[in-house]
Formats: C-alpha cells, structure tokens, sequence
C-alpha cells in the first residue's frame, strides 16, 4: 500500500527530501509516520503526522531540521530532511495506521502497514 522513494547519498549539511505515495485513499488512516533503522540499531522513530487536524510530532534530534507534511489530494506524505548530519544515515521507512488503529504515534507497533525502505546516506 505504501511506497517510499526519495532516498540518495549527500553530504553533510545537505538536503533530500523522502515521499510516501498510498495506493489507498488516505483516509483510510488516522497518521501516518517515518521511522528509520541503522545497522545494528533498533527501528526508531522519526515523524509522525495525524491525518485529520494535520498535528505533527518529531523525534527530538531531528526537530527544526526535518519537517513531514502531507498532500491529501495526492494520498502521499513528504519529509524534508535539511542539515542531514551522517547520524542521520539510516533505511527510512514510511508507515500508516488504519483508521481505527490506536497507541502511540512514537511506537512502530502502532503501525500497521509498511513501505519498503529507502536508504539514505549522510557523508561526512
């Protein structure tokens, strides 16, 4: 249902900005969300938007550097990635919640569907 594209290799301090195109209408779900995992590392949280209302929630050490929105005419989300710092090296994933879905937009259990991953490579 989700397919995340965007992903590339830039240097630190540059930008690159990820899209989460839905083959479902959107409304389907209640947020939807980019977590990303390193080698070794637990998935973890990145972003997260409601889909009605549009409140946005961010991981703390992306805050003021990456910003998810989405676009409902499209059924897709974006996150802009400014000042990409080489911690930020990551696969990003984009995930949504079934509308009736509830728990914690932070929590990767919370989601229920899932894309595929998109590799994103900071340079120092």
């Amino acid at each position: 249902q989700l397919q995340a594209s965007g992903g590339g290799l830039v240097q630190a301090g540059g930008s690159l900005s990820l899209s989460c195109a839905a083959s479902v209408r959107t409304s389907s779900y209640n947020a939807m969300g980019w977590f990303r995992q390193a080698p070794g590392k637990e998935r973890e949280f990145v972003a997260a938007i409601r889909w009605s209302g549009g409140s946005t929630y961010h991981l703390d050490s992306v805050k003021g550097r990456f910003t998810i929105s989405r676009d409902n005419a499209k059924n897709t989300m974006y996150l802009q990635m400014d000042t990409l710092k080489p911690e930020d090296t990551a696969v990003y994933y984009c995930a949504a919640r079934w509308v009736e879905d509830s728990g914690s937009y932070y929590s990767h259990r919370s989601y229920r569907y899932w894309g595929q991953g998109t590799q994103v490579t900071v340079s120092s």
